[in-house]
């Protein structure tokens, strides 16, 4: 049985209105300037090349940025690259619309949720139907991915400098065999800046985290060196709609709600990793902040992804404070609207609760919903979102099992706690056994696809 929701994605690049199969089929220059192969021979693009560190260090409490030793990058990363290429592209009449120009206001109340009125982010899309039910599901070159963008929709190439150094070369070669991650625009904006980071975009990855593609995200947080300038991730199932690997990112000069919420402390891992719970949150999630050295925060967030991916568990990923503080939110919001679960009120809104909606900045697709915004209904639209408390603490004990296996393989604890983890490997099967069972009779007797409108 499979569970589906008639969606309309979001589009993301001028050449996502066309046909899917078109592009690929034309062959031999397109026309397009696409980042494929008919179009890539003597393609020159910048490159900005970051200098790979170990450490996240806190000039302030909360705000984490790179450490360098050798002077300034030799452009402004955040200003003079990515914000500046991004107006280049304005001027150049790229975007769907001007996103400057969207309402937007600080819900009264003591969370400070953000509402904007986004009316153009909904128009003229392109249907399909999108499962729900699969984190994992394996790249289709057949539907639209970012191979299939125009080379001007791309800002830059975002890769680690081969000689320990900041470099930028303006204009840089692109090498198909050395597949490079780029950083492109959203032609459907949410916020000012908003772009797509596309690790390694040539290889074709679907959209699943590994502690490498995270990393260059947490790189490219820390680059920016700006608390407002975030990262998010959706996984398929938590409102992603492309399943080509991609983070999201824009730069918006307020504090997240998310940023702002309570936490209480569960552990410190043995690479310095705290992970806290989020407290008096709409939703319910994990805080992974600091660590000894890169590697460990990166690695911590990511083995924890990978458990939720490989447990078909939908989930959003907030990369704030430099790069800093990671938030991870699993989420069942897609699920319950495909069961039918969600009240109708809340669908008329057409709001589909991604890391950004999550985090607290709600875009808004109607008019109507902009003027009633409250905070009452930004916290009723969000606690949909949440697993209950049961399933959060049972999916948070899926992740440690995940985290602690880590550390026992690496040899840094004992064989005693290895055979606790199996043990409650063991444990957590069974529980996941009796809750698959749950769920199958649950939805005995719906269709086996069902579609909402």
């Amino acid at each position: 049985m499979m569970l589906r929701i008639k969606r309309v994605p979001t589009v993301v690049s001028n050449y996502q209105k066309e046909d899917g199969n078109e592009g690929s089929r034309r062959g031999g220059g397109c026309g397009r300037n696409c980042l494929q192969n008919c179009c890539l021979q003597d393609a020159c693009l910048p490159l900005y090349a970051f200098k790979k560190v170990d450490s996240i260090v806190s000039e302030k409490k909360g705000v984490g940025v790179f450490e360098y030793d050798k002077g300034e990058p030799p452009v402004a990363f955040l200003d003079s690259l990515l914000l500046g290429e991004w107006e280049d592209r304005v001027q150049r009449g790229l975007f769907r619309y001007d996103v400057t120009a969207c309402e937007t206001k600080v819900i009264p109340g003591k969370h400070g949720f953000i509402a904007q009125l986004n009316e153009g982010r909904h128009l003229k899309k392109r249907p399909t139907e999108f499962r729900v039910d699969k984190v994992l599901q394996p790249f289709d070159g057949n539907k639209f991915n970012f191979t299939k963008v125009g080379q001007e929709e791309v800002l830059f190439q975002f890769g680690a400098s081969e000689d320990g150094e900041v470099q930028f070369f303006p204009d840089a070669p692109i090498d198909p065999e050395n597949s490079p991650s780029m950083v492109a625009i959203n032609v459907s904006p949410i916020e000012y800046g908003h772009v797509l980071l596309i690790p390694r975009v040539l290889d074709c990855l679907p959209q699943r985290i590994d502690s490498d593609s995270l990393m260059l995200a947490i790189y490219m947080a820390a680059e920016a060196g700006n608390p407002y300038f975030r990262l998010g991730y959706n996984s398929l199932g938590a409102f992603a709609t492309i399943n080509h690997l991609h983070f999201q990112a824009y730069y918006l000069a307020v504090p997240f709600p998310i940023e702002k919420a309570p936490t209480k402390e569960i552990t410190t891992s043995d690479g310095g990793v705290k992970i806290s719970e989020l407290v008096n949150y709409p939703v319910r999630g994990l805080v992974f902040e600091g660590g000894n050295a890169l590697l460990d925060l990166s690695n911590g967030v990511s083995d924890a992804c990978i458990c939720l991916q490989e447990n078909n568990i939908p989930y959003n990923v907030l990369i704030a404070d430099c790069g800093n503080r990671i938030f991870l939110l699993p989420q069942c919001y897609a699920e319950k609207q495909a069961l039918g679960e969600v009240s109708p009120e809340l669908l008329d809104t057409q709001v589909n609760p991604a890391v950004w909606e999550i985090s607290g900045h709600m875009v808004l697709k109607r008019k109507k919903d902009y003027e009633e915004a409250s905070e009452e209904n930004a916290w009723r639209l969000l606690a949909e979102v949440s697993l209950s408390e049961e399933r959060f603490q049972e999916v948070t004990a899926l992740i440690f099992e995940a985290i602690s296996y880590r550390s026992c393989v690496i040899g840094t604890d004992s064989e005693n706690l290895l055979e606790d983890v199996n043990v409650e490997h063991q444990l957590v099967k069974e529980v996941n056994a009796i809750n698959e069972s749950s769920h199958q009779a649950m939805v005995t007797g719906n269709q086996d696809c069902l579609v909402l409108h």
